[in-house]
């Protein structure tokens, strides 16, 4: 009774505020900056716009964007390494650092060839520091407080993104319909990330004391090798690969589907703003909760609201159709979201932790990248019926992770000789 009655002390004590008030000053910087990061990342709504200011065509600036993403992508895997080798404070620092300066000198660029690697570079360093930033936050919070603190992260982030381009048009306005003040102010933003991660952060996170287990050399110099043999968390990157890429046709098959069919667009913006609205106010409240269910539920529930969704976007369409379909599987992102983003942290060995984590964001930006060309290519091959071919790739994925998903316990045992865990239960009876 003892312990039942701690235990629901405990989860009491869980809540947003709580969790925020007793984090190290680290983790409230890491979060401070993540969202001041975010507010300033509006270079990709408005690069597409500045190259062809300069005189590019359509299609070269298209690549251009897609150049910075082909950058972002890489750049999580190379910062979940670094993470290793200069810490997560350090590559914190190096990733703000580099793509301020990568940033500003755009304006300074004209020449097509070399355009595109900057804004390729910009990207990579942009995107390093976020598997630095999920290492540290998830190496200095408790164990139970992981889920919570990953939904104060993606708060952040929704929060920054739903700001950024009101932002960006402000300065772009205030600099006379010029990108001059745009560009710096970017590069601004992302000097004080710079400048905030060097004086609040540690320069290395304290690690508990499993890291120091003599096989943890040998697991982290194999570094993504080592995550690859973990089967079970390989097929969660595939399911959230395929998951990523069907929760990307909201911005990019639906609004093609609501033109073709002749309804007012602006019912697609309202599902949109919508979904922007519940997540931001919802989901931290409803973290509460999650937080303490098994993942295989939380996640497998956000992956099967979004095939439902989905689905629901197959119905003949109008008003009705798209903003239920929105609401549908926002509420599987508010579940699931946070747990989704935990769970790598959470099944990690100490010493892969960035590596899980930028392994993660990999496929997450991957499919963020593939989903949107994927569902214009179905668009075009079935119209409107592309919707049951997307809700079956959900049920797929759903079915995928609720294989893959394993408790923490689970995931600790397997990092251990069974002859070890063995022996401490037979010494135990």
């Amino acid at each position: 009774m003892a312990a039942r009655q701690s235990a629901d002390a405990a989860e009491a004590r869980a809540s947003v505020g709580s969790t925020f008030r007793e984090s190290p000053a680290a983790v409230k910087a890491l979060l401070a900056g993540v969202f001041i990061n975010r507010l300033g990342g509006f270079l990709t709504i408005f690069l597409v716009l500045y190259l062809t200011s300069l005189g590019y065509s359509v299609a070269r600036a298209s690549l251009g964007l897609g150049a910075y993403g082909l950058g972002a992508v890489v750049g999580v895997l190379i910062g979940g390494a670094l993470v290793d080798r200069l810490g997560a404070r350090n590559t914190t620092v190096v990733s703000m650092s580099g793509a301020a300066v990568l940033t500003a000198s755009l304006l300074y660029l004209h020449d097509y060839p070399l355009l595109l690697a900057v804004a390729a570079l910009a990207g990579l360093s942009g995107q390093m520091f976020r598997p630095a930033s999920a290492t540290l936050l998830s190496e200095l919070t408790p164990e139970d407080r992981q889920v919570m603190v990953f939904a104060m992260y993606r708060f952040g982030l929704n929060l920054g993104a739903t700001a950024a381009p009101l932002v960006g048009f402000a300065l772009y306005d205030l600099g006379r319909q010029s990108y001059a003040l745009l560009f710096w102010g970017e590069a601004a933003v992302a000097l004080a990330f710079a400048l905030l991660s060097w004086r609040a952060l540690p320069a290395r996170a304290s690690r508990p004391a499993v890291a120091a287990a003599p096989s943890e050399p040998d697991v982290n110099r194999h570094g993504y090798l080592a995550v690859l043999r973990d089967r079970r968390f390989v097929l969660y990157l595939v399911a959230a690969l395929v998951h990523t890429a069907v929760y990307a046709q909201y911005l990019s098959t639906l609004p093609l589907d609501v033109a073709h069919s002749g309804l007012r667009i602006v019912w697609y913006t309202v599902a949109v703003s919508l979904n922007g609205l519940v997540v931001i106010v919802f989901e931290l409240l409803v973290t509460k909760v999650t937080q303490t269910w098994p993942f295989k539920l939380s996640i497998g529930l956000a992956f099967a609201l979004l095939g439902l969704g989905v689905a629901c976007y197959g119905l003949p369409i109008g008003p009705a159709v798209i903003i239920a379909g929105t609401l549908i599987w926002s509420l599987g992102e508010i579940i699931g979201g946070p747990s989704i983003f935990a769970y790598p942290a959470i099944v990690a060995p100490a010493q892969l932790k960035s590596r899980y984590l930028g392994s993660f964001q990999f496929v997450f930006g991957l499919g963020s990248a593939l989903g949107p060309m994927i569902g214009g290519w179905l668009f075009v091959q079935l119209g409107h019926g592309v919707w049951p071919v997307l809700a079956c790739g959900s049920a797929v994925a759903t079915a995928l992770v609720l294989c893959a998903v394993r408790t923490p316990a689970v995931a600790a045992e397997a990092e251990e000789d069974p002859a070890e865990v063995t022996a401490p239960a037979a010494a135990a009876a």
